[in-house]
């Protein structure tokens, strides 16, 4: 696909300033949100498949990207983030816009959604985080397995991942480097994205330390051992911080696609990366029989309040593609898209 007709610039507002890619100035607003370790260029393919009629907008997320990296309050869940985007919004004079977002951009779509329904045309959600947080939970309801939130938050990102990450490694000597974890993780292998380095490129923007990525932690009594602290990306995903349980009674209510990829193994009920679902599969020691996260089933618990209160949701679920289903399946992700823009 040709990316060629993309441009990029950074754009100030009151909060901070933040790079964006676009395409062109005029049009219904298309705002795409990109997930955690990564950045805009992750939508590249999508923003240049979009008709002249809409005006398409990738932003980086503070701390990733070209955007400022002020720290992430994460006692505010992802509302650092939501704020920013309703400052750039508001910069570029966009009153209603189609938010599309992508894993932990899903949720902070979602919390867009549930503060400014107003302004939302749309809402796509491309294999997002739970609306109850990621880690820490159980049941369709996501009901916390420690108070302190224990198994979610900083605490549960593995050091070597992190250093790796730090240090800029491209190669891919190891399953932890994050040129493995894109190709492992984030698609469905053997498949490997045409961009690839672009992308490895856009992870190796990722801000580490306590105040972006993971964030500080804490001990806990309760199994696995830690529990989120107040700073940071992985905090700011812990159900202790993040959790919406009640989007049902916005109004209005916009119509939501929810597409995701069945081989996901980042957003799963059986996710590689809840440390519950790893004891469980005796990759990690100690495992005290703490439940999985089911983290479809909670999504689908949410929209299905919400279709049943009046709204709009179409879950499209697509064979053999994984976490970036937008990138793997990039015909069937636009082709959805415009008939969800069209209702």
């Amino acid at each position: 696909m040709n990316t060629s007709s993309i441009r990029s610039r950074r754009v100030p507002t009151e909060r901070l300033t933040l790079r964006i890619e676009e395409v062109r100035d005029e049009g219904e607003a298309v705002v795409f949100v990109h997930g955690n370790i990564s950045s805009s260029a992750f939508w590249r393919p999508a923003l240049a498949g979009l008709p002249d009629r809409y005006r398409p907008i990738a932003l980086d997320l503070r701390g990733f990207g070209g955007t400022d990296p002020l720290p992430i309050d994460a006692t505010r869940g992802l509302r650092d983030h939501t704020d920013d985007l309703a400052a750039l919004l508001a910069a570029l004079g966009i009153d209603r816009a189609h938010l599309v977002g992508w894993s932990m951009g899903g949720g902070v779509v979602l919390q867009y959604l549930r503060d400014h329904p107003a302004a939302v045309r749309s809402v796509t959600l491309v294999n997002p985080v739970s609306p109850y947080g990621f880690g820490g939970t159980q049941g369709k309801d996501g009901v916390l397995n420690s108070p302190d939130g224990a198994g979610s938050g900083a605490g549960t990102a593995n050091p070597e991942f992190v250093a790796r990450l730090a240090e800029g490694d491209r190669g891919e000597d190891s399953p932890l480097s994050p040129r493995s974890v894109l190709a492992n993780c984030y698609v469905n292998p053997p498949w490997r994205p045409e961009y690839e380095e672009e992308y490895v490129t856009s992870m190796l923007t990722t801000r580490t330390g306590d105040d972006h990525y993971p964030g500080d932690s804490t001990a806990s009594p309760a199994w696995p051992g830690v529990a989120p602290g107040t700073r940071g990306v992985l905090n700011c995903l812990s159900p202790l911080r993040f959790r919406i349980d009640d989007l049902h009674v916005i109004d209005p209510k916009p119509p939501v696609l929810w597409i995701r990829g069945e081989k996901d193994v980042i957003v799963s009920d059986t996710s590689m990366f809840d440390l519950a679902h790893l004891g469980s599969i005796g990759a990690v020691p100690g495992w005290d029989g703490t439940p999985a996260q089911p983290m479809v089933t909670q999504t689908r618990h949410v929209l299905d309040r919400y279709a049943a209160e009046g709204g709009t949701v179409r879950e499209v679920a697509v064979p053999g593609a994984g976490h970036a289903v937008h990138l793997e399946r990039p015909e069937e992700f636009g082709a959805a898209l415009l008939e969800l823009f069209s209702t």
